[in-house]
């Protein structure tokens, strides 16, 4: 089978929910929180929000985790790329399979989301997350923090200006803009 024809029924049945992998419920049960690279469940009805942003190897704080506690009361399916079990000696090319498993996880997680927030960590450079917003900056699903510190400012700033990404100042902001963003797509 020619590989581009792999590489799409791969994603699609990350999009489909097809590959196997359990998913977690917020302690209030609303919430619904899967992490890559868990398969993504099938549409039903719920918003889903991408978390976005810094990792950095897992050097980044977890803001994805106090931004999961403060939605755990939101009828939301949260898709959330940061992992406990990344390996950092996981080659970053292609032919590395865990590698490729996580990056096709965050495309497919990304194409299913109604909501994408991206976090931009002060001290960190977050190349991936630059090259989402560029890939996302023109949905009109984007919202952004990023704080003065992070590396690229000015780039992500201009972008999102440009292209009329919703952006906050503080992480209390970006948790009511959030809900903001989710309440028509419930």
């Amino acid at each position: 089978m020619p590989r581009s024809i792999l590489i799409a029924a791969s994603l699609a049945a990350l999009v489909l929910g097809v590959a196997g992998g359990a998913v977690a419920q917020s302690p209030s049960g609303l919430s619904t929180i899967v992490v890559s690279p868990q398969a993504l469940p099938e549409p039903d009805g719920r918003p889903r929000l991408f978390l976005g942003g810094s990792i950095a190897g897992g050097d980044a704080p977890d803001w994805q985790a106090a931004l999961i506690e403060a939605l755990s009361d939101t009828d939301v399916v949260i898709l959330n790329p940061r992992r406990a079990d990344w390996n950092p000696a996981w080659r970053p090319e292609a032919d590395e399979p865990e590698f490729r498993r996580q990056v096709e996880w965050e495309l497919a997680a990304l194409e299913a989301s109604d909501v994408i927030v991206m976090y931009f960590a002060p001290g960190t450079q977050s190349p991936i997350s630059l090259l989402e917003l560029g890939l996302h900056a023109r949905s009109g699903k984007m919202i952004v923090l990023c704080p003065d510190g992070f590396w690229r400012k000015g780039n992500v700033d201009i972008t999102a200006e440009v292209y009329g990404v919703t952006q906050v100042q503080d992480m209390d902001a970006l948790i009511a803009e959030v809900r903001r963003a989710l309440a028509p797509a419930a």
